[in-house]
Order: C-alpha cells, then structure tokens, then sequence
C-alpha cells in the first residue's frame, strides 16, 4: 500500500535566493539525520530561508530527518554543496558568514549580526575545521557555565538563530 509519493526536490545551491530571507543556516557534515530535521524545524520557527548542507551530511530526506522535521522540511529550502563551491557562492553576493566555535573571542550575544546572515555550524565531534573557521567574517562562542564543553548541534544551531533573530529588533 503506498501512502504518498512526492519528488525530492533539487537540492543545488544556485537556486538559493539570498535575498529571500535575512537568515540561512549553514551546517558543516552534520552526521545525525535527526539533527538536521531538528535544524529544520528551528529554521522554520526563527523564518529563516533554508538549511545549506555543506559536504558529506545526513541525507535531508532520509525518514529520520523528515521525521525530526516535523513538516518544515516542506516549509524550508535545502541546498547541498561542497565547501569550495559554499565559499565562491557565499563570497558572489551580499552575505555575513558567522561561524560557531570554542576558540571563538567573541560572545554570540555580544556580536552584530547583518543581513543576510549565514549561519555556520560544525560537525558534532570535531567542530568546524580551522580553514572553514578561517574564511567567516564573525567567528563567535556560546559560553559553557557548566562541565560540558559544548551543545548539540541542533540546539547550537537554535540558540544561535533566536539571538540572531532577536538582535535584529
């Protein structure tokens, strides 16, 4: 018995438009599908354009993630790219690209965010690599009050989309 079918849609990064929204999410070789659907579904809650995929990630579309989605995966676009061509086209336009990192010196409440905004999260073990941290305009840090060094990705990727949100009032 089929359900629904539909057809996944194209997924190249030259059909974002920057100007759509103020705010994208970037994230760098996410591996848990449930992260990215949850990525998804903060993207949807904070309006942001869309969730770019940059090298080898969780498939967007897998059952995980469009289930941790719940739905704004048809309400978000999804692009996917390897980390030179993200760069060239990042760089072709208007754009601020922050980046999330524990060697950050800047406080994620501290920083001004501009339109549009991309939004750069790294993988849940390593982190963003020293050469993708290298090529952000902001580079900024969620201090830790507690023993964990650091946050889930999905919820990095919250925290950091509300405050960037809520700066822009």
């Amino acid at each position: 018995m089929l359900l629904g079918a539909y057809r996944q849609p194209d997924t190249a990064l030259e059909r974002i438009d920057r100007t759509a929204s103020p705010l994208w999410i970037v994230a760098q070789a996410l591996r848990d599908p449930g992260n990215i659907g949850t990525i998804l579904r903060t993207g949807d809650a904070v309006g942001a354009g869309g969730l770019i995929l940059i090298d080898d990630c969780a498939d967007a579309f897998s059952v995980e993630a469009v289930r941790a989605s719940m739905g704004a995966l048809f309400t978000q676009q999804v692009a996917t790219a390897r980390w030179p061509e993200f760069i060239e086209w990042v760089r072709s336009g208007e754009g601020q690209l922050v980046g999330t990192s524990l060697k950050a010196t800047h406080d994620y409440l501290e920083a001004e965010y501009r339109k549009p905004c991309f939004l750069l999260i790294g993988n849940e073990q390593q982190g963003l690599p020293a050469g993708y941290e290298a090529e952000c305009d902001l580079l900024v840090k969620i201090p830790m009050a507690g023993r964990a060094d650091s946050l889930n990705a999905a919820v990095a990727a919250a925290v950091m989309a509300f405050t960037i949100k809520a700066s822009w009032r």
